[in-house]
């Protein structure tokens, strides 16, 4: 062997802000746990390893001994520390300030905790944009890791990924590695001798210089199947022991090492980019299926290795053109951030840091990337990481409320471009509720955000089209599993039967104030299947009018569109009272209706982050008796109220309807990719009071709804809750 070989294992560990409890403890005891039990055991093998802030933070909570651990082995210099961004967020999904300040608020964090100086960072998912060298260079780190798709981007080939090269942004130089993408599919899940035949070659074609192995810690015990191979089967002591076996020409480093005693192969500007998997997820889903199409129709041809690095997938802000969803969720954070940056520099900001620091805290976990996308993890499908994105969100904007001068009863309405679609929507405000309408969009109500228990009652999810759903309809809804252990973009396994007649699309967004004209006589079944829509309303441009008192504040809608053949016109009212702070009125005026013609209107709501299979989460009726579970099916005759309760979230909410109706209730349900599979997840409850009018007296007619929420269960169990530990 002519030269030594460096060879880097970075391990990325993370748990999203939101995820349950007991999954942190079961990556704790499936990988975190057992990887540095088996690291103790090789003192000559360092790692570098990065800690997601809010996976950091429940194990200081939860596993002091594991942070004790691990101070001791940076102590002895087997592990180096690696930061970034506090809360895990996608760089290129936060402002400019919040890069800079996320970055510096963790490497504090992390030398106050470790007492070693941190030099180098993970970047979240390898989401890359030039600009960030600046960012990440002013928030004072000097090295990062990519992957090699990304050099590979910029041009360079095999022969040119083993080391690490010089970047720049405005003058500021950052030192960037790139990662293996082979070795991110043969560690762990080929046998150790291939990864060391691999790094034979490189060494002595490549003397003298580094492979970077960057990815999931996950993958050493918490991806499906894992466990028993790596720990059980053995296969992370073999891995050891065979790297242990080739020290001589093989030398197992930290990044901090490499950077100290290997220079640099040059100078590069990188693309935008991140993984590979990544940018393809990042395309349409027609485009996705294509290119998958392409890559498996020529990845024979003769020509292909030369070609293949020329192929791009997508760009990763398109997430929020892909799903209006993740937009929603971004411009929100986006108007929490710059609401603080404006106080944060105002007297009374200055005086209350406190408030300020409190604020900034929620608004950097509110940014943590997993809700924000999807690939073959549930993310943004997962409806408790998209409430736990709100949830802080909403506690950052009561403290931004409070800062500013917010108290008692009050009432506020504007309208400004707040989804970030070059038109203006309409924000209601008061002491107990926000709520945000799009009157470009069917004067939807796109969010509803209830203060006191931080929760948005639309942080809904519509059904789309996705690539994996085909894997789906071909294995007609069986049960099925690997025989062997394989990667997680490889995997191909079903949480329940049947999943391929439960796919669905929606054809219009899954919000609250949806105007309906049905065709007469519709199903249910119809109505949930998105037929038998004779009107323009869903998602036709409303004209508004906003009114404002002390008291109470209104959004008046209007639309002259198509029923049919026939022109008729809908104005609804959306009205916040101080008086009835909890409330949302809404008086519906129908005007020039055909005489002599059946007319089917409905109006939609969807109510999210209500759990459904849980008996603690129902329907009842006028007469408070209950009617199922959140996921049953409803149909109601004469009905003129019907509620929601979620006796966990200590929330009951209410629909009063003045003129008796005829409701449908279903569940709204997606079909995903997770890490253990093909999953069916509830996304939102539909609740849809509809009439059928016939001979209107002079064309028109007319309906009030009110939505009354009540959090008083939540209030009183907080109120016990202080009592217990007063």
């Amino acid at each position: 062997m002519s030269g030594q070989l460096r060879l880097v294992l970075a391990l990325h560990n993370h748990q999203p802000i939101g995820n349950f409890d007991g999954v942190f403890e079961s990556a704790y005891r499936d990988s975190y746990q057992p990887f540095l039990e088996v690291l103790r055991e090789y003192p000559e093998i360092s790692v570098t390893l990065h800690t997601s802030g809010s996976l950091l933070e429940w194990l200081v909570e939860n596993h002091p001994e594991y942070i004790d651990a691990i101070r001791m082995l940076v102590e002895r210099g087997q592990v180096e520390i690696v930061g970034g961004p506090f809360y895990e967020p996608i760089l290129a999904c936060i402002p400019r300030r919040d890069r800079i300040g996320q970055i510096r608020a963790y490497t504090q964090y992390l030398e106050n905790l470790f007492g070693q100086t941190v030099r180098g960072m993970w970047v979240p998912e390898r989401v890359w944009e030039q600009s960030f060298v600046g960012d990440i260079t002013e928030a004072g780190i000097e090295y990062t890791l990519l992957d090699d798709f990304h050099f590979r981007g910029a041009g360079l080939d095999e022969d040119q990924l083993h080391g690490f090269y010089l970047s720049e942004d405005e003058g500021r130089l950052l030192k960037i590695f790139p990662g293996s993408e082979r070795l991110r599919y043969t560690i762990p899940f080929a046998e150790p001798h291939e990864t060391i035949d691999y790094l034979r070659h490189v060494a002595e074609c490549h003397p003298g210089g580094a492979v970077v192995f960057g990815d999931d810690g996950e993958k050493f015990g918490t991806w499906p199947g894992t466990k028993s191979h790596v720990y059980d089967n053995g296969w992370l002591r073999r891995f050891f022991d065979v790297l242990r076996e080739n020290a001589q020409w093989l030398k197992v480093a930290t990044l901090s090492e490499v950077v100290d005693h290997v220079p640099p192969s040059g100078r590069i500007y990188l693309p935008d980019a991140s993984y590979r998997e990544m940018t393809e997820w990042a395309l349409p889903t027609q485009r996705q299926e294509l290119l998958s199409h392409l890559t498996h129709a020529h990845e024979s041809d003769h020509d292909w290795q030369q070609i293949k690095p020329f192929l791009r997938g997508g760009f990763w802000r398109n997430f929020r053109v892909k799903y209006p969803e993740s937009n929603e969720m971004y411009a929100r954070m986006m108007q929490v951030s710059s609401r603080l940056q404006e106080l944060a520099e105002s007297p009374a900001g200055s005086e209350r840091r406190d408030l300020i620091a409190d604020a900034r805290t929620h608004l950097y976990r509110s940014q943590c990337n997993c809700s924000y996308w999807h690939g073959a993890f549930g993310g943004l499908y997962l409806p408790h990481l998209r409430n736990a994105v709100y949830a802080n969100i909403i506690a950052a904007d009561n403290i931004l409320e409070k800062l500013d001068g917010g108290s008692g009863h009050w009432v506020r309405i504007d309208a400004h471009d707040y989804n970030l679609d070059a038109r203006k929507e309409v924000r209601i405000a008061g002491d107990k509720l926000v709520a945000f309408l799009a009157p470009c969009c069917g004067g939807q109500l796109y969010e509803l955000d209830i203060r006191d228990i931080r929760h948005n009652l639309l942080a809904t999810l519509n059904r789309r089209p996705e690539p994996y759903h085909e894997k789906v309809r071909q294995a007609g809804g069986q049960h099925h599993s690997e025989a062997e252990v394989s990667s997680i973009h490889d995997l191909v396994a079903f949480k329940q039967p049947d999943l391929d007649k439960k796919i669905q699309y929606d054809s219009w967004p899954r919000k609250s104030l949806v105007d309906h004209f049905f065709q007469p006589g519709l199903t249910w079944e119809q109505a949930q299947n998105g037929v038998g829509e004779m009107g323009d309303f869903v998602t036709g441009i409303y004209e508004t009018l906003l009114r404002r008192s002390p008291e109470q504040v209104q959004a008046r809608m209007s639309r002259r569109g198509r029923m049919g053949q026939y022109e008729v016109s809908v104005t609804k009212t959306i009205s916040l009272d101080t008086q009835a702070a909890g409330q949302l009125d809404v008086l519906y005026e129908l005007e020039d209706l055909p005489a002599d013609l059946p007319i089917h209107f409905g109006v939609e709501f969807n109510f999210a982050g209500m759990a459904a299979g849980a008996p603690d989460r129902f329907y009842y009726d006028a007469d408070g008796r209950q009617l199922g579970q959140l996921e049953s099916i409803q149909q109601l005759d004469d009905c003129a109220r019907i509620g929601l309760v979620d006796e966990w979230l200590g929330m009951d909410v209410a629909l009063e309807i003045s003129q008796p109706c005829r409701i449908w209730a279903f569940p709204i349900q997606t079909i995903s990719q997770s890490e253990s599979g093909f999953e069916l997840v509830h996304q939102s409850s539909a609740v849809i009071p509809h009439w059928e009018i016939l001979n209107p007296p002079d064309g028109c007619w007319s309906v009030k709804l009110s939505m009354n929420v009540d959090t008083s269960a939540a209030q009183a169990r907080h109120l016990s809750e202080a009592a217990l530990t007063s």
